[in-house]
């Protein structure tokens, strides 16, 4: 399975990659939106985590939106310093992680997403 990894923070973008490496997964990692969407055609990611604030505020809601609008199967898991759960815009994320030295929320909702084949659809 390959993840692909877009956080402008070039330390979680090594943290992300170097523990989901561990785990098994394939990784290739974007430290911008526009990164993120060529890599997203390029590579074809089985799932993406995304960090909503990047050079811009709205960054990564944009590029959510951006990336459902070409995949709307495919699963992104929104991951973030600040709580943005009840900002509407996200909610067409399939899973909302508040960012973490502790990689295991990530590592488990990741398991669990990858088995349950229920994925979001933003229209």
């Amino acid at each position: 399975m390959k993840i692909l990894i877009i956080d402008d923070e070039e330390d979680k973008c090594r943290l992300y990659s170097e523990e989901l490496r561990e785990e098994g997964y394939q990784v290739v990692t974007a430290s911008t939106g526009e990164q993120g969407m060529k890599l997203l055609l390029e590579e074809n990611p089985d799932l993406v985590t995304l960090d909503i604030w990047m050079s811009r505020r709205d960054e990564g809601i944009e590029l959510l939106r951006r990336m459902k609008d070409y995949r709307s199967d495919l699963p992104i898991i929104m991951l973030t310093a600040y709580d943005y759960r009840d900002d509407f815009a996200v909610w067409c994320a399939d899973a909302y992680i508040v960012k973490s030295s502790d990689l295991s929320e990530l590592k488990e909702t990741i398991k669990k997403m990858m088995t349950a084949g229920d994925q979001a659809i933003c229209k």
